[in-house]
């Protein structure tokens, strides 16, 4: 059975919105887009190259695919091992509405989440991975279906923007497997799903009479 693993961009306050370039998404009068753009550096495009070498199909919301769906089959270049492994593996878009999708290898899923994604799941040899797709996200989070987070923090606040962790997010536990930080400062760490968090205490104990 594969693993499901988000790999997620998020600013210090945890902004996820549009971190790709202006027009990405400017829903909610968004104005911050491509913020991560000036940290890109040799650290980052490794890890990347690293994600992208272990995966076995994909996952996307209806916003992130049409965005990939607008870039990436334009990238023909057989050494790019993002463009290789996005054109040529099985892609699945959560959609109610995508009818007929023109880019190669794409199959539409609009029943039940759950379901559906652990079917995928089962199938898939490798990872299956989500790229951005916050809305997907956040209700496989929820679902409990996501094992494995790479969590990239980039050094910048910008006050405004959809968040990946919003309120009313399910209260969930991970384990910290890894970590590294780029020449310019983005902080990437690896957690996998652990469950419910537990709770305790700092108080002193009483003293006794």
């Amino acid at each position: 059975m594969g693993k499901l693993t988000l790999t997620a961009f998020v600013t210090l306050d945890g902004v996820h919105q549009a971190p790709g370039g202006p027009d990405e998404d400017r829903e909610g009068g968004f104005v911050h887009g491509g913020w991560s753009f000036p940290y890109d550096d040799e650290d980052f495009g490794q890890f990347v190259d690293g994600v992208f070498a272990g995966v076995g199909a994909f996952l996307l919301g209806r916003r992130t695919y049409d965005i990939f769906a607008g870039y990436w089959p334009k990238v023909t270049d057989p050494a790019n091992p993002i463009a290789g492994k996005l054109n040529s593996l099985p892609k699945y878009v959560a959609s109610a509405s995508l009818k007929e999708p023109e880019w190669a290898g794409t199959t539409v899923i609009g029943g039940d989440l759950a379901k559906e994604v652990t079917e995928i799941k089962e199938r898939t040899e490798g990872e299956l991975q989500i790229h951005g797709s916050a809305v997907l996200a956040q209700s496989l989070l929820a679902l409990g279906l996501i094992d494995t987070v790479n969590l990239l923090t980039f050094p910048v606040v910008l006050g405004t923007g959809r968040r990946l962790f919003a309120d009313g997010a399910v209260p969930t536990a991970f384990r910290h497997t890894a970590a590294r930080v780029t020449s310019k400062g983005v902080a990437i760490h690896t957690y996998d799903l652990a469950g419910r968090p537990e709770y305790g205490t700092f108080e002193l104990p009483e003293e006794s009479a």
